[in-house]
């Protein structure tokens, strides 16, 4: 795909009456790029599943395992199949307009902007990745325990300074995330060959085959974690909008159209404001949408769906594989349990490769989870209070907000909050309500607002209505249930 594609909004004359312009200005009018090949598109739903199989599927999911066995998967299984409808509804109105999601929610109230930065921001803070990057460096090297929080700050600085001299960070991003996920494929197909007992596969198969058996087994959970991991079943909250501007930069669609963020040092900025274009439903443009919504479709499903549930399924059956479904201790003991165990009964390099994917995992989803947080609060800043200054271009306010977020999770480290655990609990438990959240925006923006030729309908409308109930649902029921317990004491 070529780098960069005319920004004029060619078959244009005026503005779309389509998109609303109440608290936007309005778009103008443009024709669809031509739509390219699958091979050519492949990298948003890498990064998406990279930053979840750093979340769900390495850790909260397999921790789910350590308590409760294998039963439970069909919820992780749902959670994921539910993302990819969520994912795609976030990428329709990207690829129709070259807006973000979050662009478009402000198109229907203004305040949504600042209120998605926060909820952006205050999930994601907490530094649970970095930390359990170099806790799980403390397996493999019999590193101090001491020496977590100054490994993690000092990977935080890294990805800061990787960020910061990438030309386009989306490609700095996007090939880093490749290498992880080439990683963990090769970790998997070793953990099967090596390190699956047949018994784990047994286990597995009766767990799928006795849905039955899933509210017995919940008991073993408590609320929050369980909403974290239905959240982390794929990535989880903003990870999930964040899609939007992984599109553009990928030129996928209308995004083609829209500047990329840059390095301020080393890339060639744009001051120009992101608000994007629409095109006239005629038979062209029409066909260009379809080739698009195919593409980006195959593109979630053979990435985000295929391969994060294969990683979720065979991440947890190793865990039940090497340590059952006992309590090894809180935190992540049951990481350095199951590490431990792979080098008795497989080999001692086994368990060492463990422990040193799983670094490199979490230091990847910590890498996504920066970049995230970056580009959602600068698209919303650009957007809005920044649209008519040229010096703040969207490049220097995405650095800004990473650099700022290295800081403020360096400060919660040194706070005394570093348990890795702990960490990702609270930014899935938070990220399950803002998926609530947006589930219903989406159905507003894409049923309300795009027109009916290009917009959401069908089966996939009721997804989403299930969307909103499941994350709806669960938030609520987390909510009470921990009331309860700051009022009878924990019980």
């Amino acid at each position: 795909m070529a780098e960069t594609i005319e920004r004029s909004a060619g078959g244009g004359d005026g503005l779309a009456a389509e998109i609303p312009a109440t608290y936007l200005p309005g778009v103008p009018y443009a024709d669809l790029p031509e739509p390219v090949s699958l091979g050519r598109v492949v990298g948003p739903g890498v990064i998406l599943l990279a930053a979840a199989i750093g979340s769900g599927e390495y850790v909260i999911w397999p921790f789910i395992a350590s308590r409760a066995g294998l039963s439970l998967m069909w919820i992780a299984v749902i959670g994921v199949i539910t993302q990819y409808f969520i994912n795609m509804e976030i990428e329709r109105y990207t690829l129709a307009t070259g807006e973000t999601a979050v662009t478009g929610f402000t198109r229907l109230w203004k305040p949504w902007g600042v209120l998605f930065i926060i909820m952006t921001v205050v999930p994601w803070a907490w530094p649970g990745w970095a930390t359990g990057a170099s806790t799980t460096m403390t397996f493999a090297f019999g590193f101090a325990e001491s020496s977590i929080v100054p490994i993690t700050i000092m990977l935080l600085i890294a990805i800061g300074i990787a960020l910061t001299v990438s030309p386009i960070i989306y490609q700095t991003v996007e090939k880093a995330q490749f290498v992880m996920v080439g990683l963990i494929v090769v970790f998997l197909i070793l953990a099967v060959v090596q390190g699956i007992t047949a018994d784990a596969w047994a286990e597995l198969g009766t767990g799928l085959a006795n849905p039955q058996q899933i509210p017995a087994n919940l008991g073993a959970v408590a609320p929050a974690v369980l909403l974290g991991a239905l959240a982390f079943a794929g990535a989880g909250g903003s990870l999930n909008l964040v899609t939007s501007n992984w599109l553009r930069d990928k030129n996928m669609g209308m995004g083609a159209r829209i500047p990329r963020i840059v390095s301020p040092l080393t890339g060639q900025e744009e001051a120009a404001a992101t608000t994007g274009y629409f095109f006239h439903q005629d038979e062209e443009n029409l066909r260009r949408w379809r080739g698009w919504w195919s593409v980006a479709s195959k593109e979630q499903l053979v990435t985000f769906v295929l391969f994060g549930i294969l990683a979720i399924v065979l991440l947890s059956v190793l865990t039940f594989a090497t340590i059952g479904s006992e309590n090894v201790g809180e935190q992540f003991d049951f990481i350095q349990a199951e590490g431990e165990a792979l080098q008795q009964t497989v080999a001692p390099w086994f368990g060492t490769t463990f422990w040193l994917t799983g670094a490199i995992v979490l230091f990847s989803t910590n890498l996504a989870v920066l970049d995230m947080v970056g580009r959602v609060t600068a698209d919303v800043l650009k957007v809005g209070a920044l649209r008519d200054n040229d010096r703040w271009t969207e490049s220097r306010v995405y650095l800004i907000v990473v650099w700022a977020e290295i800081l403020l999770g360096s400060l919660i480290l040194l706070s005394g909050v570093s348990q890795p655990l702990l960490l990702l609990v609270i930014a899935s438990a938070l990220n399950g309500l803002v998926m609530f959240v947006y589930s219903l925006l989406l159905i507003r923006l894409n049923n309300g607002v795009l027109p009916a030729s290009i917009g959401l309908k069908g089966g996939r409308l009721v997804m989403m209505w299930w969307a909103v109930l499941l994350y709806g649902g669960f938030s609520l029921f987390t909510i009470i249930d921990q009331g309860r317990r700051l009022f009878t004491g924990g019980e």
